[in-house]
């Protein structure tokens, strides 16, 4: 039998390899991609230690169950984070969105008719239409006045924005009322009661308000 470090070939002469190199040879061998096509990948081998110390934690303790309580536990430990990140975070929405236009799908009206329609939602409990009816008031008094172009395809922010520049004392409240308006028109908060009072109380308040004469409008 060959002692370590030596091969037989053909002609029966060995041949001794040193033990360094043939260590180094061996570890290129198993380097080799080939040899790791099955073996489990990052997540896996995380998953498989995290098993692995629930499973020593369990008999540690003595609970029964082994490898399946242990693969319970994980499973409930990762349902739970994902509810913790729900609750933190909300529903996954997308980053880049278009904003909603004020008077989107609706045909034209006068401010008086966007305060007569928010008070008959407001009557009626609809809260989220009242508040998108009552802004609508807002920015279409503001037309009328001349102090906005009218322009369909503007935005509430842009209407903020833009009021904003014209009464620079009511710019806070505008931007406050556009945000209320879009956390309605895409459910990210649901409207009450005090909302739609906080915009009737703008539109009365704006429609005492003198303009900056030295302030844009549009």
């Amino acid at each position: 039998m060959p002692a370590w470090g030596e091969w037989v070939p053909s002609d029966g002469a060995p041949v001794t390899v040193e033990r360094d190199p043939a260590q180094d040879a061996a570890r290129t061998e198993l380097l080799n991609p080939a040899y790791h096509r099955h073996d489990p990948n990052l997540l896996q081998r995380i998953r498989d230690w995290v098993l692995e110390q629930l499973d020593r934690a369990f008999g540690a303790v003595g609970l029964p169950g082994g490898g399946l309580t242990a693969t319970m536990l994980f499973l409930l430990i990762a349902a739970l984070l994902v509810a913790a990140l729900w609750w933190r975070f909300g529903l996954p929405r997308r980053t880049a969105r278009a904003a909603a236009t004020l008077f989107e799908n609706t045909g034209p009206a006068t401010a008086a008719d966007h305060r007569a329609a928010a008070a008959a939602h407001a009557a009626a409990g609809a809260w989220e239409a009242a508040v998108r009816e009552q802004l609508r008031a807002i920015v279409r008094a503001l037309e009328e006045r001349t102090l906005l172009d009218v322009r369909p395809g503007r935005t509430a922010d842009e209407a903020a924005d833009e009021a904003g520049r014209v009464l620079p004392e009511h710019a806070d409240a505008l931007r406050r009322a556009a945000r209320t308006f879009d956390e309605v028109v895409y459910g990210e908060h649901a409207a009450d009661q005090a909302a739609y009072q906080s915009l009737l109380y703008l539109d009365r308040t704006l429609g005492a308000a003198r303009p900056t004469l030295t302030g844009a409008a549009g």
